[in-house]
């Protein structure tokens, strides 16, 4: 397995410059997606969002966005302005100008939103904050089709998605997708901070200096993220994130409880909607060991560690049956 830089490397290294470990981290990352073979390295899933929109708007000249309700990618402002919930934007009004956003998994909205001014359509394959709500069987094909059509670029947020989390390295790959930019971050490199935009070809004007990253691609978070990837693939993690998911949501629904509207995900990345507020829920949940999020007020998210043991997974299942059979107090949150 490779190691970390030892003593006499540096592990921080302005961008200008040369370093093994990021050259080697950019051909493990190019190699992920048929055909786009350019990375930009950043630190953070909203950095890489921010360079994608920027990409697609230099590249192609124009400035409108169009983005997915429930969708979420990210708190800067250009993140922030194809984010849909109001309570993470209401409070930086105004924010960028051009974005626009449309239903999720309505192809004829897409359609009519996109014109000769769209720079680029952003979308998740799951929408994670939004709800965990899964893109149904061809509408990304659709968003591909309607993009490559008008002149605009596609853009994949696969921040949370990535890596592994639904059962495939790339959740794109359920669909046999090939957008124009791809977003990655979070596990890429096992807990350090980073940040990647995978660049297709028709990606132009991209000189060198028009946009960058002072800690971007250093050797050190180059080095963590070509161990992570070594281990995803030794230990086929996505292999085991689609066994594990797919044990996950049989358990799920087979509880048909009262409280329970929907079960729903892809992978280890799973939404039980409730028919009630989850927050005294999660609370129920904590105390009995297991933590989880909400993905809006009525949705528990579960994102399990991909190494979770099956026992662990009847752990979580159990603590989620009698969190939400337990009644609540009158003074819980409604």
């Amino acid at each position: 397995m490779r190691s970390f830089p030892d003593e006499h490397s540096l592990i921080t290294l302005h961008e200008a410059f040369y370093n093994d470990h990021r050259a080697a981290l950019m051909g493990k990352l190019v190699a992920m997606v048929p055909g786009l073979d350019r990375v930009f390295l950043c630190n953070s899933g909203t950095e890489a969002v921010e360079a994608a929109l920027k990409f697609a708007r230099l590249s192609t000249g124009r400035v409108g966005v169009v983005a997915a309700m429930r969708g979420f990618h990210g708190r800067t402002m250009g993140a922030l302005s194809a984010t849909w919930n109001k309570h993470y934007r209401e409070p930086f009004l105004p924010l960028v100008p051009g974005f626009s956003h449309v239903p999720f998994n309505n192809a004829e909205a897409l359609e009519k939103a996109v014109d000769g001014d769209t720079a680029a359509v952003i979308l998740e394959v799951v929408q994670g904050e939004g709800g965990v709500h899964v893109a149904e069987p061809g509408y990304l094909e659709a968003a591909r089709a309607i993009t490559r059509e008008r002149g605009a670029l596609l853009i994949i947020d696969e921040v949370q998605t990535g890596l592994g989390r639904t059962g495939r390295m790339l959740a794109l790959e359920h669909f046999d997708l090939i957008p124009d930019l791809v977003c990655l971050a979070k596990s890429l490199a096992g807990g350090l901070p980073v940040g990647a935009v995978l660049i297709g070809p028709a990606v132009h004007n991209l000189a060198p200096g028009l946009h960058g990253s002072t800690f971007g691609g250093n050797p050190l978070v180059c080095a963590a993220a070509l161990v992570a990837l070594e281990v995803f693939e030794a230990e086929d993690l996505p292999g085991q994130a689609a066994e594990k998911g797919a044990y996950q949501l049989d358990r799920l629904r087979e509880l048909r409880a009262p409280l329970i509207r929907e079960v729903r995900g892809l992978g280890l990345m799973v939404g039980v909607e409730l028919k009630t507020r989850v927050a005294p829920h999660l609370e129920a949940m904590q105390e009995r060991g297991v933590l989880a999020f909400a993905a809006g007020l009525t949705v528990i998210r579960l994102l399990p560690p991909l190494v979770i043991a099956q026992s662990e997974l009847d752990t979580v299942i159990e603590a989620l049956r009698s969190a939400i059979a337990e009644p609540i107090p009158e003074t819980a949150e409604p």
